[in-house]
């Protein structure tokens, strides 16, 4: 029988393919802002007093409206979701982009699709159609393609970190995707982050610096943007969209952000953006569509085939 929460939260696939694009859009700007702010912040620090700020906006949230608490059996979830995207993303990220260009870093977010979809597979049960893997591999050799044509500076270690994060958070945007179906889209992000929140406090106070006035203005806001925007406002539009037109669907929409946030570094950091970057953009956006067209699941197979 179909958990009649699934029908509240996935109204069908074009709106879901909406929120997700809304909340790409926002996440673009989480890689440039994030570069930007460990120029003057420590990643441990940045991490910790992101992840404070969103949690306490989340307890705000969740106490204003009134939110039942998660079951016990949620728990396990909301700490996977916890791990990956409120402390693992942000961490990994921040401790690369000290290694690496804010360019060079963001490519790697192309391969996010293909981690998405694969604890899709692992942790949802979604049986995404071979059409779907082959636009999804072809999108993302386009995105690796363009990572290997540049000339900015690489570290092995900082490529690590972001294959690592990737990961992280490939595991956490399904694992949320998953429970957003039962609590809802902003209440997973939220519950996420107040379970953290007991570390995520303390961890700000110990990592503190000798001198707050040596923090830049630039950074301050960026550190508003990452907590604000980036912590919370955009998974409450991801986790809907996932929800609403599925996991490895709206998630090969994470294609487009590489140039999204390539689009962002190039306004806000000057980076140059070359005509070979518009045309493996246009390139990406044709797998996004055919994914989409020839990929996606019938609604009969959604709802009854796969069990």
């Amino acid at each position: 029988m179909v958990d009649s929460t699934l029908d509240k939260s996935a109204p069908g696939p074009w709106s879901g393919w909406l929120h997700g694009l809304l909340g790409v859009i926002i996440f673009s700007g989480s890689l440039p802002a994030t570069r930007l702010a460990v120029q003057d912040m420590d990643p441990l620090l940045l991490t910790f007093l992101r992840a404070s700020i969103a949690g306490l906006l989340a307890v705000a949230l969740l106490v204003g409206f009134r939110q039942k608490r998660p079951r016990l059996a949620q728990l396990v979830s909301l700490i996977i979701v916890s791990s990956g995207v409120v402390l693992g993303f942000p961490l990994l990220t921040a401790l690369a982009l000290q290694r690496i260009t804010s360019a060079h870093s963001i490519v790697f977010i192309g391969l996010l699709p293909l981690m998405t979809a694969l604890f899709g597979v692992l942790r949802g049960g979604e049986r995404p159609r071979r059409a779907f893997w082959i636009f999804s591999l072809l999108g993302s050799l386009l995105v690796v393609g363009f990572a290997l044509t540049q000339s900015a500076a690489a570290s092995l270690s900082g490529d690590l970190l972001m294959l690592a994060a990737v990961i992280a958070c490939g595991l956490g945007y399904a694992e949320g995707a998953k429970l957003t179906r039962e609590l809802g889209g902003w209440q997973v992000i939220c519950w996420a982050l107040v379970i953290a929140l007991p570390l995520m406090l303390p961890a700000s106070l110990l990592v503190q610096p000798a001198s707050w006035h040596a923090i830049s203005a630039s950074s301050w806001a960026a550190l508003g943007y990452v907590s604000l925007f980036s912590m919370l406002i955009s998974f409450i539009f991801w986790y809907k969209g996932l929800a609403a037109g599925g996991i490895a669907a709206v998630g090969q929409l994470q294609l487009l952000q590489p140039f999204f946030g390539l689009g962002l570094s190039a306004a806000l950091l000057h980076e140059t953006v070359s005509p070979l970057m518009l045309a493996v953009t246009l390139g990406v956006v044709l797998c996004v569509v055919g994914s989409h067209k020839f990929g996606r699941q019938r609604v009969g197979e959604e709802n009854g085939g796969n069990n």
